[in-house]
């Protein structure tokens, strides 16, 4: 287990970014399509292709996920990827031509300080090549889409985190965490997640001894949304998947305060890539939850920033 949604048996994630832009793309795709639903809980949203996966709908697989920095910009990274999976022959078959299903969501980072001031938009060649180096081992922390990723305290990024249920059903999250509000309780260093944290896997320092009342940290920009996936090797249908979706949003609340606020985007995909049979969707989606919640402290834990910028990562901060 690498503790990572990869652990889930055909899925790859790919990362592409650019320092100078201070911004980048996560790519989630596997080799044949896949179940996938969505649940968006935040208040200022930016996605591409959510509609159809409500389970009325009449197409029930997609071929990629794309999580992208760039705001409404970002969204262009799904054009990236779909004109990759063409070249590659995948897609919804519709009489004699394939189009690729590739639903996104978007972070904004755009007042982050890297290089906004391009001449043609980057995000297309970013989704490009983010699918092209997808692999079953990826980084975590500051790439892909968490690279310019902020919280309310600390420098934000990308998180992932798996567990094994006891009847072999395989539960991952993928998570770009760019909040409004803080995955660290008070000024302290420990995590909000801290009592899911398994094998010390972001610190071990278990809960705060104390919890701050009143109004919680926030930042001072509306530059904010956490986009998420969590997936699954159990046999779902969308519509189930759109309640693991649902249920995983638990884990945003969990790791991270305030959370689904009406200046975040926050959102979480639910993908279902495997053939075990598993009737506790109850287990299924608490599962999902915990593995947010800790892919959430992993991605800000593994973070890191330059000596001068703000705000500091975890280890600058508590080193």
């Amino acid at each position: 287990m690498r503790n990572l949604i990869t652990d889930i048996a055909g899925l790859r994630v790919g990362h592409a970014h650019d320092a100078a832009l201070k911004s980048g793309v996560t790519v989630l795709t596997a080799d044949t399509p896949f179940t996938c639903g969505v649940h968006v809980m935040g208040g200022a949203p930016g996605t591409r292709e959510t509609d159809l996966l409500a389970p009325d709908k009449t197409v029930q697989t997609v071929d990629a996920l794309v999580l992208s920095g760039g705001s409404a910009f970002g969204l262009d990274a799904a054009s990236g990827v779909t004109d990759a999976l063409r070249r590659d022959g995948r897609g919804f078959a519709v009489g004699d031509v394939t189009v690729p299903i590739v639903p996104a969501a978007i972070l904004f980072d755009l007042l982050n300080g890297g290089d906004k001031n391009w001449a043609s938009n980057p995000y297309n060649a970013l989704g490009r090549i983010a699918f092209e180096n997808a692999a079953t081992d990826f980084a975590i922390g500051t790439v892909g889409a968490g690279l310019g990723a902020t919280t309310a305290t600390l420098k934000g990024g990308l998180g992932s985190a798996s567990c094994t249920l006891p009847n072999g059903v395989v539960v991952g999250a993928l998570v770009a965490v760019n909040a409004l509000g803080s995955a660290t309780v008070g000024d302290g260093p420990h995590f909000w997640a801290a009592p899911f944290e398994e094998n010390g896997e972001f610190g071990n320092l278990g809960p705060s001894p104390t919890y701050p009342t009143g109004r919680p940290q926030t930042k001072g920009h509306a530059q904010n949304t956490t986009i998420g996936i969590v997936a699954t090797n159990a046999t779902l249908t969308q519509a189930q998947c759109t309640r693991l979706a649902t249920a995983a949003h638990d884990g945003y609340a969990r790791a991270l305060i305030p959370s689904h606020t009406p200046m975040d985007g926050d959102l979480i995909f639910a993908a279902s890539h495997g053939d075990i049979e598993c009737d506790d969707l109850i287990y299924l989606g608490h599962a999902a939850a915990t593995c947010m919640a800790r892919a959430i402290a992993r991605g800000i834990y593994a973070a890191r920033s330059s000596p001068f910028e703000t705000p500091a990562c975890y280890a600058r901060t508590f080193s």
